[in-house]
């Protein structure tokens, strides 16, 4: 390949330990303003309420300083061969403690989340950002990731959950790029995994323009038989996708339809390029 385009630069850690504390008096302040009846409204998490967000959030707070902190073995498991296997595993879990909580009042649920968020924020400061983590970023293509990569990705989950959750009760979402541009900044690292099935010729680029006050800009480029994420863009790209914010987020978690989202998207150059943007997913699925 020839020279790196001097517009990009390698994509490099993402450091939120320290947004942890923000982030969860944010939702504390949502969940004591919620109405009773607003419990119970469905989300964009299938079969979940309000309510079951919550708990889910919970549920993966109390994993973190049992497994993480206090190094509690998870209870053991089926064998997990392949990625839907583990899939599945994560699915079973994440359903049998929804429906368990489902005996527990909208208080308890507050009181439970304001003893476990200060405690899971100082675990994350605690650990170093370069150290190895216990779980690996699978939707990035990991098999072992650093503490940041996985520090960030539980970043990504509880700002996820809780804009789900600000949409089923029409409440201001947090869209402000202090709170949104790193989720994004981490979402794109799904696109290398994303198009790891996708041909190209060595060089070959895919700029990708993410609008709005949170978005940015990254290139997907080809060579040494992989793709490779970059920040900025570059003139000559094969192919240039744009969309908003709102449709990123809400695309790689699996929010849009495919056919609602390629609407939503533009894509100029080559459309089998752009377009497999369509099957990036920064979540387990």
């Amino acid at each position: 390949m020839s020279a790196l385009p001097a517009s990009l630069e390698p994509v490099g850690p993402v450091y939120l330990a320290d947004r942890f504390a923000p982030l969860h008096a944010e939702l504390i302040g949502l969940l004591e303003r919620l109405a009773p009846e607003n419990w119970q409204r469905p989300t964009a998490c299938a079969l979940w309420s309000v309510q079951d967000i919550v708990a889910h959030l919970l549920d993966s707070a109390l994993r973190r300083l049992s497994f993480q902190r206090d190094g509690v073995l998870p209870p053991p498991g089926p064998p997990l061969q392949s990625h839907r296997d583990l899939v599945a595993y994560l699915d079973r879990l994440n359903a049998e403690w929804v429906a368990a909580a489902r005996r527990l009042s909208p208080e308890v649920l507050i009181d439970l989340h304001r003893f476990t968020g200060p405690r899971v924020a100082e675990l994350f400061r605690s650990l170093d950002p370069h150290g190895p983590a216990p779980f690996a970023v699978a939707w990035a293509g990991e098999s072992s990731s650093e503490n940041w990569f996985d520090i960030g990705r539980e970043y990504t989950e509880q700002w996820l959950h809780q804009q789900q959750i600000r949409d089923a009760v029409a409440a201001p979402g947090l869209t402000e790029r202090e709170w949104m541009h790193p989720v994004l900044e981490l979402f794109v690292r799904a696109l290398p995994f994303s198009y790891r099935r996708v041909p190209a010729q060595a060089g070959a680029a895919v700029r990708f323009q993410i609008t709005g006050e949170a978005g940015g800009e990254w290139t997907l480029l080809r060579f040494e038989g992989e793709w490779r994420l970059y920040s900025g863009g570059t003139a000559a790209a094969a192919a240039s996708v744009r969309l908003s914010q709102d449709t990123a987020w809400r695309l790689f978690s699996k929010g849009l339809p495919a056919g609602v989202a390629r609407q939503r998207i533009s894509i100029t150059g080559d459309q089998v390029l752009g377009a497999a943007v369509l099957g990036a997913l920064a979540v387990m699925a």
